[in-house]
């Protein structure tokens, strides 16, 4: 099976297989049909997608797409293979069809989902395998809170299920006001680190974990760090620049293996001594978050994330 499949991957790569011409995305409402019956949506890369009908074969290669289809009603085919236990328990049984950094494309071949929920700017480079599979790919991204309410709103469209998707989306908008009425004009320092062993880099703001963050009610103290060219929502850690803003809380999130990367965290500040100094370490305020809610993009589970945020900013005021 895996020698006609890669020849059928390597036709499609060289056929070229595009999209429709991209129109603004509409970000809201109902989808408009392209001929009667049919379901038309834009994805985030600009791409217009139309659907015969409601798909019901789906397939997501991240975490948030996939509690963002259940959490609307519907239901997957193919999950992305998890690297934590999932906490979703309609999704456990679900074929497990590697992930956003990597499809296993045979799964997608065997399942022949109707669409496959990818990320954007990532998987571009997979839409041609995709679609010579007979499946097509809508692309989104979640960098910001904001972004987890238009995916909402556009698989709400792709599922017929505006109504639920208008529902889930107050409920966001309903967390952030009670937040944002509930703030102290003085808000604690926070670094924000994502690591793997042996790699750290802090969370901007134009992350999503920055942005919650801020939204509740917390300052950044890597806000203004120059952003990798490789990795846009994430800085180098800059030392000096960390002991200067002495940050009352520092925070790790991880993809997997969280007490490893916090154990090699430790080991690698404790090589500087002026570490030591800084309040988050003397009060012992140097926390693991959740990987369901911080490691990847939680999807509707972002309320929790926000309310968890919160509480920890609380006990360190």
């Amino acid at each position: 099976m895996r020698k006609p499949l890669l020849l059928l991957v390597l036709a499609a790569a060289l056929n070229g297989l595009t999209a429709c011409a991209p129109t603004p995305y509409p970000g809201s409402g109902s989808a408009a049909g392209a001929y009667a019956g049919s379901i038309s949506i834009r994805d985030f890369a600009d791409r217009s997608i139309t659907f015969s009908s409601v798909p019901q074969n789906i397939v997501a290669l991240a975490n948030g797409e996939m509690d963002i289809v259940y959490a609307l009603g519907g239901k997957l085919v193919g999950r992305p293979t998890a690297t934590a236990p999932v906490t979703l328990e309609a999704a456990k049984g679900v074929e497990q069809v590697g992930s956003t950094h990597g499809i296993d494309l045979e799964k997608i071949a065997f399942l022949s989902p109707e669409v496959v929920l990818g990320n954007h700017p990532l998987n571009t480079k997979d839409i041609p395998a995709v679609e010579g599979l007979g499946s097509k790919m809508v692309l989104t991204s979640a960098n910001s809170i904001e972004d987890i309410k238009k995916q909402i709103v556009l698989f709400g469209q792709l599922l017929q299920k505006e109504d639920k998707a208008s529902e889930l989306t107050k409920a966001i908008d309903q967390k952030l006001q009670e937040l944002q009425s509930t703030q102290s004009s003085v808000k604690p320092r926070v670094l924000m680190v994502y690591g793997a062993p042996g790699t750290y880099m802090a969370a901007l703001n134009n992350s999503l974990s920055g942005d919650i963050l801020v939204s509740a009610g917390g300052e950044n103290i890597a806000a203004d760090y120059p952003k990798l060219d490789n990795f846009p929502q994430y800085a180098q850690l800059n030392t000096e620049k960390i002991l200067k803003s002495n940050p009352q809380l520092i925070v790790i999130m991880t993809h997997g293996s969280p007490e490893k990367v916090k154990d090699g965290f430790m080991k690698e500040m404790q090589q500087n001594a002026a570490w030591s100094s800084l309040e988050a370490v003397k009060n012992n305020h140097i926390e693991i978050l959740p990987v369901d809610l911080f490691g990847t993009n939680p999807g509707t589970k972002v309320v929790d994330a926000l309310d968890l945020m919160s509480k920890r900013l609380q006990a360190v005021k």
